[in-house]
C-alpha cells in the first residue's frame, strides 16, 4: 500500500485514498426512485455497508422524474457512508450547479461525478427544456477551477471554496471508437480526477479501448475505474444489445445468460470474470458495480470477487 499525503490529496474522501494508496478501488451504485421516500436507499445502502468504498446516485436517470441525486447523497451521509454525487448539464445551468456545489460540500459531500445527462426526448417529459448550458468538459473545468484556483466561472472570488474529488464517464462502446479515448482525455485534461466506464458487456472492446488509452498515458492521469454490470435475464441482455444506444454486448455475454440453468447465479459469474479481469489489466484502479435494478446483488458480487476486506483510513 502507498503512503498517503494528506497534501497530495483532491479532498480526502475515502474513494480518493483508496485510489491514492494503490488499494483495488470497489464502488456500488443506487439509483433513486420516482417517489418521495428514502426506503430503497436506506435498503441498499445497508446491503453495501462495508462492502463498497462509496456509492453513485443517479441524477434523474434516463431523463425520468427521481429522487435527487443531491437529497439520496445527503441521506447516505446521514447513515455514516460516502456518497458520490452526480450532476448533469441537461437539467442545470452553471450558476444552479456552481451553487448546488457548493450547497454539497457544506454538508459533507466531497465525490462528484459530472455527466452529460440522457437527452429528455428520451424521458417521461419529452417536452421539457433541455438546459445544456455547459457540457461534461467544461463542467469538470469549472470545478476544478472553483475547487483550486477559489473562482466561480464568472471570476469571481469564492472564498471558501468546495474541495471536491472530480469523476467522469466514458463510454468504450459508442462510436466512433476512437474518438471516446480522445474524450476521455479532453475531460482528464479538464480536470477529471478518476473515470468510471460505461457498463463492460463485451470484454474485448473494453481491453483494446484500455490499449489505446494507456498508449496516450491517460491511466496515469486519472484513476479508470471499469464499469460492471450484473444483468439479470437474457431477455435484458438482449434488449441492450438491440434497443440500447452507444452499447455493446457481444454474443457470447447473451448466449451465456441464455444457455444458463440460473441465469441470475450466471450473471453474478459473469460479472465475477469481468472483476478479475481488471485486475489484471494495466491501468484499471477498481470497478463500479452498477446493478441497476438489482442493487441487492451487490454484496453477493464484491463477495464472490474477492474484494472483501474493503481497506479504511
Amino acid at each position: 500500500m502507498k503512503e498517503i499525503k494528506p497534501e497530495n490529496l483532491k479532498s480526502g474522501s475515502n474513494l480518493e485514498k483508496v485510489l491514492a494508496s494503490g488499494q483495488f478501488a470497489c464502488t456500488g451504485e443506487i439509483g433513486p426512485l420516482t417517489y418521495a421516500t428514502f426506503d430503497n436507499i436506506d435498503k441498499h445502502a445497508e446491503e453495501m455497508r462495508g462492502l463498497v468504498d462509496s456509492v453513485n446516485f443517479t441524477d434523474n436517470q434516463t431523463a425520468v422524474v427521481r429522487l435527487s441525486s443531491w437529497a439520496a447523497s445527503l441521506r447516505l451521509l446521514q447513515l455514516g457512508m460516502e456518497p458520490n454525487l452526480q450532476m448533469v448539464c441537461r437539467d442545470r445551468n452553471r450558476l444552479a450547479m456552481q451553487s448546488d456545489f457548493l450547497g454539497a460540500y457544506a454538508h459533507g459531500i466531497r465525490n462528484v461525478l459530472c455527466l452529460t445527462g440522457d437527452h429528455q426526448a428520451f424521458g417521461n417529459h419529452p417536452g421539457c427544456k433541455g438546459v445544456f448550458d455547459v457540457d461534461s468538459v467544461q463542467l469538470i473545468h469549472m470545478l476544478k477551477t472553483l475547487r483550486d484556483d477559489g473562482c466561480f466561472e464568472c471570476g469571481a472570488e469564492c472564498k471558501i471554496a468546495p474541495k471536491f474529488f472530480i469523476g467522469c464517464a466514458a463510454n468504450p462502446f459508442a462510436d466512433p471508437f476512437e474518438f471516446r479515448v480522445t474524450r476521455l482525455e479532453k475531460k482528464i485534461a479538464a480536470g477529471a480526477d478518476f473515470v468510471q466506464t460505461q457498463c463492460i458487456l463485451d470484454m474485448e472492446r473494453f481491453e483494446k479501448f484500455m490499449e489505446l488509452a494507456r498508449e496516450r498515458g491517460l491511466h496515469e492521469r486519472a484513476h479508470i475505474c471499469a464499469g460492471i454490470m450484473p444483468v439479470k435475464s437474457p431477455r435484458m441482455a438482449r434488449y441492450m444489445q438491440t434497443g440500447v444506444p452507444g452499447m455493446i454486448v457481444s454474443e457470447e455475454f447473451c448466449q451465456r445468460l441464455e444457455k444458463a440453468e440460473d441465469g441470475k447465479a450466471e450473471a453474478v459469474e459473469i460479472s465475477v470474470e469481468y472483476i478479475n479481469r481488471c485486475r489484471e489489466m494495466e491501468g484499471v484502479d477498481g470497478v463500479h458495480v452498477m446493478a441497476v435494478a438489482w442493487e441487492s446483488i451487490v454484496p453477493t458480487v464484491v463477495e464472490k470477487a474477492g474484494l472483501l476486506p474493503r481497506p479504511t483510513f
